[in-house]
């Protein structure tokens, strides 16, 4: 169409235009981003979480195996001009791990701690994220099913986060989408019905639930009531009558929720007991991170089986959207001119003071002028540090 041709020529007059979703991260905001990456990076191995690095791009087969099959929608594929399989480029770093730990670590002593960072590309934006190349930052848990180890997920997250200097609400949300399912298959709907009614629940449509399911509404309403703050969740859940596995289901939350309480009582605890949504591979507890004045989910993260069977639980964050609430005091970022003449064996001491060094390579008849002209707040003169408002550092 006319519109196209006018939109790639309009793309072939720009260089500096991007495909929709990316964009260029300039200062100060790349170090911003770099310095929080490496502020939660410092805590998941101070927890004894060891990092890994995997590939951006896999061979298909692997990459939405298992685990990655929940991601296969968001999933970039390419041919191998060297072998002609099929590849993926990551849309999550997880699958990842999953593979790793079941291959090249599958003889590490369990349970496996792993760690990792990383960028990752999405097919199209979210609801409420328009962007394609996301960032990641996370841990996993591998060979253990427990509530111990729920709360370690936990605990390490709400760490790394305080780590960042968060002052705002940091919440959350535990979900177990087995437990409305379990729910639903048990009263033996069709297929159709519950389809249908899997939608009303989706909706938290209260009224079409009422409506749909029949001798089941009575628990199913309880329960979207019940989504809210944890001790007031845990008062209406613990009087629904459930069948033994649904009631197992049910018990397994109420337990990994006292042992995060245990850990740090101080944690933002809330509940959503029907919520199921993009939860594809998980097979137990659910975890949603929230930060007050944020739009969506910091993270998200949960308990499912590794690539072999083996229990594993995680929690991936994504730091490009949680650094929004982060408030970086930019006197950080002290850069100091230093003027032609001096090298920088004479003054790399600086950098130990937390200087950021920036070599005049010429000489210049105002230092100062050039210094202010290149951003700097400090001047190296005379063998002393100046402040650019004629102060002493």
């Amino acid at each position: 169409s006319r519109g196209a041709y006018l939109m790639i020529n309009d793309m072939e007059m720009s260089s500096a235009l991007l495909p929709v979703g990316f964009c260029d991260l300039l200062p100060v905001n790349a170090e911003v981003e770099a310095r929080g990456l490496h502020s939660i990076m410092d805590t998941f191995v101070a927890f004894g979480y060891e990092r890994v690095n995997p590939p951006l791009l896999e061979f298909e087969k692997s990459i939405l195996a298992h685990a990655g099959t929940g991601v296969a929608e968001q999933t970039f594929r390419l041919m191998d001009p060297e072998t002609h399989y099929m590849m993926g480029l990551r849309s999550d770093i997880t699958p990842q791990i999953a593979r790793i730990a079941t291959t090249r670590l599958i003889n590490s002593p369990r349970p496996l701690r792993l760690s990792y960072s990383g960028p990752c590309v999405w097919v199209s934006g979210t609801k409420n994220h328009s962007t394609r190349q996301i960032l990641q930052a996370g841990i996993e848990l591998i060979g253990v099913d427990s509530p111990q180890a729920d709360a370690e997920i936990i605990t390490i997250t709400s760490e790394a986060l305080k780590g960042l200097g968060i002052k705002s609400i940091i919440s959350f949300d535990l979900l177990m989408p087995q437990l409305a399912q379990t729910i639903i298959y048990e009263a033996k709907f069709t297929p159709a019905s519950a389809k249908t009614l899997f939608r009303a629940l989706d909706r938290k449509d209260v009224a079409a639930v009422k409506q749909l399911a029949g001798p089941a509404s009575e628990t199913l309403i309880t329960m979207l009531e019940a989504a809210g703050p944890i001790d007031r969740a845990f008062e209406m859940l613990k009087k629904l009558h459930l069948s033994p596995e649904a009631n197992l289901i049910l018990q397994r939350l109420f337990v990994s929720a006292e042992t995060i309480k245990k850990q740090n009582d101080t944690i933002s605890l809330t509940i959503d007991p029907v919520e199921f949504r993009g939860w594809n591979y998980h097979t137990g507890l659910c975890i949603s991170v929230y930060i007050e004045g944020i739009s969506g989910e910091v993270g998200r993260g949960g308990r499912y089986l590794s690539n072999n069977g083996e229990a594993a639980c995680g929690m991936t964050l994504r730091p490009d959207i949680l650094l929004q609430a982060v408030n970086i005091d930019m006197n950080t970022f002290r850069k100091i001119y230093i003027p032609f003449g001096n090298s920088i064996e004479h003054v790399k001491h600086l950098r130990h003071k937390g200087y950021s060094l920036v070599m005049g390579l010429e000489e210049i008849y105002d230092d100062e002028q050039e210094a202010k002209r290149l951003d700097c707040h400090f001047i190296y003169k005379e063998k002393s540090i100046m402040s650019l408002m004629n102060k002493e550092a």
